[in-house]
């Protein structure tokens, strides 16, 4: 968070600088400020209505609702707002700004493919995101990075009309400077995003495991999730780090037993660990 609000105010100022606009500077860090609040109250619901989510009730599906129920009480949680998403794609994911004003949403195809203990492992995991409060944190760094990445390209648009004193030596190294941040800035905050969004999702996964007492299942899980390269129906960029998997699809590289090693640069871009690197990691290979 504090490396996120650095990069605003090092945006805002460069364009105040350039633009010979102080004002600039705080406009950016209150409407940063803004945003967040506006993240923190309504993301759940927005999450919700763009992932096409239908509530489940008891009556629809009384398996699932039993074993979101009985390891909601064995996280000392309260039982979140449960849905299920008409994708024959195996996902899931969590939402909500904190434990009381949480839900829980399945596809379809997830239903279809995995056994109750694999069902129990991925219930578990995406209740540890809720428990963790990593959703809070991944709204948060999701909407920062997305208005630094906004802000970023008004910066670069106002260079070409406005500009302060450029004509001397120093002038000049700054504006050089300030452009140079105002490119980097977006790919700083994406990077951030993304290293945020794959160590809770390593954090959910063991606290999972903890939590069912059987890693196995969620590792099985995980397996069967990675063996469906298909992408969803109706992905989307801004919630996809919100899954347990890749919604837009696993490339063959990230999936369990490729047999094909996954480059450092790809590793750095993606919003997920390797399925084989989660795998290890929950069954303790070395």
């Amino acid at each position: 968070m504090f490396v996120f609000l650095i990069l605003v105010i090092v945006i805002g100022y460069a364009i105040s600088w350039y633009t010979q606009a102080p004002e600039i500077l705080y406009i950016a860090v209150i409407f940063a400020i803004t945003m967040n609040f506006f993240s923190y109250w309504f993301s759940d619901k927005i999450v919700i209505k763009m992932s096409r989510a239908i509530p489940v009730s008891p009556q629809d599906n009384r398996e699932l609702w039993n074993i979101v129920e009985n390891l909601s009480i064995t996280a000392g949680l309260p039982m979140p707002k449960l849905y299920v998403i008409n994708d024959p794609a195996p996902n899931a994911f969590a939402t909500g700004r904190s434990p009381a004003h949480s839900a829980v949403a399945v596809t379809s195809g997830l239903l279809q493919i995995l056994s109750k203990t694999e069902l129990e492992g991925v219930i578990a995991h995406e209740l540890s995101h809720v428990g963790n409060r990593d959703i809070l944190v991944a709204t948060i760094a999701v909407t920062l990075a997305g208005f630094i990445a906004v802000l970023a390209d008004i910066s670069f648009r106002m260079t070409h009309f406005k500009g302060g004193d450029r004509d001397n030596k120093g002038g000049g190294v700054l504006m050089i400077l300030a452009i140079v941040g105002i490119i980097l800035a977006p790919i700083a905050a994406k990077l951030i995003q993304l290293a945020v969004s794959r160590k809770r999702e390593f954090l959910a996964d063991a606290s999972g495991a903890m939590l069912t007492r059987y890693p196995e299942g969620l590792a099985s899980a995980l397996q069967k999730i990675s063996g469906y390269a298909m992408p969803m129906k109706h992905p989307s960029h801004a919630t996809s780090h919100l899954f347990i998997s890749n919604p837009f699809g696993m490339p063959d590289a990230q999936r369990l037993g490729s047999g094909r090693s996954i480059g450092f640069m790809n590793k750095l871009f993606s919003s997920h660990p390797p399925v084989a690197d989660r795998v290890n990691a929950l069954l303790g290979s070395k």
